[in-house]
């Protein structure tokens, strides 16, 4: 595309302002003339190659134009008759460089805002910027429209008409037909009427519509006055601020197209999503909210860079009050768009404007996300998260996963409330849920190697961190193998509960026999599964059977400090009562001499108890231990049932989820 600037006109009627350059050369602002701003525009744009036609003043023109240094092709061609013909002449002069080209084709006086612009170039058709809003100037371009299109332009009608100001757009199919014709009036020596006077002749060939740009900003500077209105305009214009907000690691040329297109609306600010912000919706970013937030500040047209604490715009929206906020159109569907509408209510309370451009879903940025997924579910990436989370949300969530589809489900099942998006933190991989799913029972029957296929099929899918049911954690010299292979393959964290002997499930007590383990072998375990690590980010965490055992508060308190003391990086308190009093009693006594090693809790029978009510009494990760297992069970056995019953499958498709549906769960990659 190439743009056509008719600037040979002697721009009379500004006075004094035009005696010494060309009008085209008129200061709209401190930073701006009338053509550095149009050729600026173009730059925006991406248009390269612009043909500006000169009269009065061509040299002091030309070097003007060469000094601005911006990266335009630009051709220059005189009208020798500028002071005797009309700007008609002047493209004729042109026809060359102009044949057989889709054209912007724009006056040298015309200042425009860039959405204005925009709409015209978005255009798909050839198209002429009018107003719907303006009213019809008496000696001005007016469109006269029939039937949807154009079918002629100038200043004498008022009939059907519609404000119109010289920006086109112009396929080459419909510019050919116009120049052509142009091209003979010249050539019959009617060279001091207006081009669209060529247009009008042959409007039913050249198919021409209108692009409505209704209360923007699009006018010809003619006079002082008109001048001293457009100037203060502008200057409204420049003032404009536009707010983006990114979660992004990595700058793709997809988000240099869509900055590029919101700088274009004004002062661009940058809002980065914290790290906690960011994990909420999606894995933890693997670069820090730090480095993230500096990759913008050094952008070229980013002013300002801010913190976005939440999914929810509507905080910092209140406080900038942007005129523009930008974002692709794919949050017009899927879990931000409760998001996308929050932002239109605020943005309505101060008569703010959404702008929304199409969502870039090109394979190579397919890739690139793929290659980010791949790097971040990487063992040496996927093993530290766990402690970094901890440290940076002080409570975070985890789901039991059995197999590579239930990993899935805890990897991407999101819900939005109250303007936050809420995910599981992590994995539990639970010897009773993987025992369960294998149709064994839960006495650690099932070996670690096959414990650890199950690790490798949701690890192979997912990318959130995972915690190990280590059971009792078998002989110490076994335990210190289990650590080593555990901590090579990514894991993050193995639980180990403080009994000897044939396991039995918690939930039992002393129902059955099950025997405690003395606070000094199991301080030995400890310390000699600590000595096998080769990492920092790996953790050893203690599980404490006192309260199920029935031993009371004093000694699940003696064995905490011991087993915190012995290096274990963090303590599981169990009960399976369902007040949660005697947790909150040890929560509360283990804060008053220990404030930071993190207290894990799974609150299968205890359930009532909020994760808000556990953050704030000093709780640090919740495991919820088993419902993935509980509630499969019973809708498999129900759809059995269902089939057997009726005979047939029609009565249990109702109970079943799509085909489809489960499908986009599962990773192509």
């Amino acid at each position: 595309m190439k743009a056509l600037i008719l600037n040979s006109g002697l721009g009379s009627r500004m006075g004094v302002i035009t005696k010494d350059h060309p009008k085209c050369m008129t200061e709209i602002s401190y930073k701006s003339t009338i053509l550095s701003r149009q050729l600026h525009q173009l730059v925006s744009f991406g248009i390269k190659d612009v043909v500006i036609t000169t009269g009065y003043y061509d040299q002091v023109l030309e070097d003007y134009c060469n000094a601005l240094h911006l990266p335009l092709n630009i051709k220059f061609v005189n009208n020798p008759l500028y002071d005797k013909t009309n700007y008609i002449y002047s493209i004729y002069c042109a026809k060359e460089q102009l044949k057989d080209e889709d054209i912007i084709l724009m006056h040298g006086d015309l200042v425009f805002e860039s959405l204005a612009m925009e709409a015209v170039i978005d255009c798909p058709k050839s198209c002429m910027a009018v107003s719907s809003t303006s009213p019809l100037p008496e000696k001005d371009f007016k469109a006269v429209i029939k039937d949807g299109r154009i079918e002629k332009v100038g200043i004498e009608y008022f009939d059907h008409a519609m404000a119109a100001q010289p920006l086109y757009k112009l396929n080459k199919e419909d510019w050919n037909i116009w120049l052509d014709n142009i091209v003979k009036f010249c050539e019959s020596d009617n060279r001091k009427c207006y081009a669209e006077n060529a247009f009008n002749e042959v409007s039913d060939k050249c198919k021409l519509y209108p692009c409505d740009v209704k209360n923007m900003l699009c006018a010809e500077i003619d006079t002082p006055e008109d001048l001293e209105v457009v100037s203060k305009k502008v200057a409204e214009i420049n003032e404009r601020t536009v707010y983006m907000c990114f979660s992004t690691e990595y700058i793709h040329s997809g988000h240099i197209a869509i900055i590029n297109k919101a700088r274009r609306l004004g002062r661009l600010i940058v809002g980065v999503l914290s790290d906690e912000a960011v994990s909420s919706f999606k894995r933890y970013p693997l670069i820090p909210f730090a480095e993230r937030k500096a990759l913008f500040e050094n952008l070229a047209g980013v002013e300002r860079v801010v913190t976005q604490d939440t999914l929810s715009y509507a905080k910092v929206l209140r406080e900038l009050k942007p005129d523009y906020v930008v974002h692709g159109n794919d949050w017009c569907e899927g879990f931000q768009k409760p998001i996308r509408q929050e932002v239109c209510e605020v943005l309505a309370e101060y008569g703010g404007k959404l702008v929304e451009y199409p969502y870039s879903n090109s394979p190579q940025y397919k890739e690139l996300d793929a290659a980010h997924r791949a790097e971040a579910a990487m063992p040496d990436v996927r093993r530290g998260r766990l402690r970094k989370l901890i440290n940076m949300k002080g409570l975070v969530t985890a789901m039991e996963a059995h197999s590579g589809i239930t990993g899935l489900i805890v990897e991407k099942t999101t819900v939005l409330q109250d303007g936050k998006t809420y995910q599981f933190d992590a994995m539990w991989v639970s010897s009773l849920c993987d025992s369960t799913a294998k149709g064994k029972p839960d006495i650690e029957l099932v070996d670690m190697t096959s414990r650890f296929r199950t690790i490798d099929d949701i690890m192979e899918v997912t990318t959130k961190p995972i915690i190990f049911d280590g059971d009792t954690g078998g002989l110490t010299e076994h335990f210190v193998y289990t650590v080593r292979s555990l901590e090579r393959m990514g894991v993050s964290m193995i639980i180990i509960e403080d009994k000897t002997g044939l396991k039995k499930n918690s939930l039992f007590g002393n129902e059955v026999k099950q025997t405690q383990d003395s606070i000094e072998h199991f301080c030995e375990k400890i310390r000699a599964g600590k000595h096998a690590q080769k990492t920092k980010e790996f953790m050893i965490c203690a599980r404490i059977e006192s309260l199920i055992l029935e031993r009371g508060m004093e000694d699940a308190l003696t064995r905490a400090m011991a087993f915190t003391e012995a290096g274990a990086d963090a303590i599981m308190i169990h009960s399976r009562k369902k007040d949660p009093a005697e947790i909150f009693e040890f929560v509360e006594m283990f804060r008053a001499k220990n404030t930071t090693t993190p207290i894990v809790v799974v609150p299968t029978s205890f359930n009532t108890v909020t994760e808000q009510e556990f953050k704030r009494r000093g709780v640090n990760v919740v495991i919820y231990a088993n419902q993935l297992t509980r509630t499969g069970f019973p809708a498999m056995q129900d759809a059995a049932r269902t089939i057997l019953e009726n005979h047939r499958a029609k009565e249990c498709d109702d109970k079943c989820m799509s085909i489809k549906e489960i499908i986009t769960l599962i990773p192509e990659e």
